[in-house]
């Protein structure tokens, strides 16, 4: 039994919750004050080194969103388990968690080896992948701002493998894919929060991913959006640590010495 249960079925909730919460949550830190004690980098250096206005950002999101959920309602098309009387069977909790922890699997593994492809293919970069580096200051609402091919590719294509390769219902992936995208904007923040979970739980977070963005990261730390195993197990794992700056805040620095 779920909340929505009665009020719409779990594939519309597949399609339209993700979009819901990414602008929700992503909302949420665009509205925050400025909270300069704890930028990965100052509001100086956002509004000089990003090369993209914020409408520009939203309207690139929205139209990612567009494609995301045109692919989720064909997905769901085509692999509805309802029964003769119309109702999803849905598996066991048990059952669940595990299609989660593979669908995790399945998406970092796709996600690291297009997006280290994107960066080694010097025309792919140029034309597709540069576009989503052009906030070298990253924030919330510019997690899925992306080249419409690379949002194709690399979130969308990507998404849909982990639905279907870990064999999840509609159901399980409003719980999934609402977890990704909470994930993503929250590693896209540009904050280091006191308590943040995803700072305690995750080594590929917020900072973890800044280093990415930086010019001397942008062939390191590939992986997105839970484990940096590839990154560890392929070489392209950048050390970092954290350093307070003088006028407040922090700065995501590379470990010169290679260890944490």
């Amino acid at each position: 039994m779920v909340f929505w249960e009665g009020y719409c079925s779990d594939e519309v909730m597949g399609i339209f919750a993700p979009i819901v919460v990414y602008w929700v949550y992503a909302g949420f830190y665009q509205a925050l004050p400025p909270l300069d004690r704890y930028r990965l980098h100052t509001r100086k250096e956002e509004e000089a080194k990003n090369l993209v206005p914020l409408v520009s950002v939203v309207r690139g999101v929205l139209l990612q969103q567009i494609v995301q959920a045109t692919v989720a309602h064909g997905l769901f098309l085509v692999t509805s388990n309802a029964n003769s009387s119309g109702m999803n069977v849905q598996p066991s909790l048990a059952i669940q968690i595990i299609q989660i922890i593979i669908a995790m699997f399945v998406m970092d593994t796709w996600q690291y080896f297009v997006h280290r492809y994107m960066h080694q293919n010097k025309f792919l970069y140029r034309h597709v992948h540069s576009q989503h580096h052009r906030l070298v200051v990253p924030y919330a609402i510019g997690a899925l701002y992306n080249h419409p091919l690379e949002g194709l590719l690399l979130d969308t294509f990507g998404g849909a493998l982990s639905f279907l390769v870990s064999g999840m219902t509609a159901r399980t992936s409003v719980i999934f894919f609402c977890f990704a995208v909470v994930k993503t904007v929250d590693d896209h923040c540009g904050l280091w929060l006191p308590g943040n979970i995803f700072h305690i739980l995750f080594q590929n977070n917020t900072a973890y991913h800044d280093i990415h963005h930086q010019l001397q990261g942008t062939k390191y730390n590939y992986s997105q959006p839970f484990f940096p195993i590839w990154d560890k197990l392929l070489g392209t794992y950048m050390p970092h640590h954290l350093v307070k700056r003088p006028e407040g805040g922090f700065e995501a620095r590379i470990a010169k010495d290679g260890r944490d």
